[in-house]
């Protein structure tokens, strides 16, 4: 099938250096607002890039749960591939993709798992049904069926029921500290605004580049 004809304009707005905020997580935070404002299905939705040791790249889509000064905060199976490769190569790309805004923001950096604390705190507020799947689903291993995640499902409910679920040992989170983050803004004839904060070490301090689209 030959795609070549299907293409539209951005035209929205465009995006000035004097706009930005000198911390990248404050500009990051206007955006997320700005995406959750905008009516779009699921804005904390993002792709996260991980690759093994020998280089073999993986992605899948994640949500994103928390995002401070040090970073983004994600959950996950610690047995799941994700995780194992976080485990061979803690470098990983997050990229949050909001089409009908014309917007995406490109984050490269290092992941590491957050303190178990951290995971009890956030498991706690999870409705209970998801509490129920971090403990019966063995992620990204290979199963015979829906049937038996279903038969699991009703075992656990009955052994559980009523009960506090505790947060199984093999889940929790991780923090991708930021080293670069490009805020994208579509424009016309691909004409792109790309502004990339990138990390100065040592300090807090960021430089910010505007990129060529």
């Amino acid at each position: 099938m030959d795609l070549g004809d299907l293409r539209r304009e951005y035209s929205r707005i465009g995006l000035k250096r004097e706009e930005l905020h000198a911390n990248p997580m404050h500009q990051f935070g206007v955006w997320f607002e700005q995406a959750c404002n905008s009516g779009l299905g699921d804005p904390s939705a993002f792709s996260l890039a991980t690759a093994s040791a020998d280089g073999a790249p993986s992605i899948r889509t994640v949500l994103l749960k928390l995002f401070d000064e040090e970073g983004f905060v994600f959950f996950t199976n610690y047995a799941s591939k994700k995780a194992r490769q976080i485990e061979e190569n803690p470098q990983v790309a997050m990229l949050c993709h909001w089409l009908p805004l014309e917007r995406q923001i490109k984050i490269t950096g290092r992941a590491e798992k957050i303190s178990k604390m951290e995971s009890m705190k956030y498991f706690a507020t999870r409705p209970r049904g998801s509490q129920l799947g971090a403990w019966i689903s063995p992620q990204s291993s290979v199963i015979t069926s829906r049937r038996m995640l279903e038969g699991k499902l009703r075992e656990a409910i009955d052994k559980l029921a009523g009960g506090e679920i505790p947060m199984p040992e093999k889940w929790g989170g991780y923090r991708i500290f930021p080293e670069t983050i490009e805020f994208w803004q579509g424009r016309e004839n691909r004409l792109h605004d790309r502004f990339r904060y990138r990390k100065q070490e040592p300090g807090p301090d960021w430089i910010v580049e505007r990129l060529a689209p």
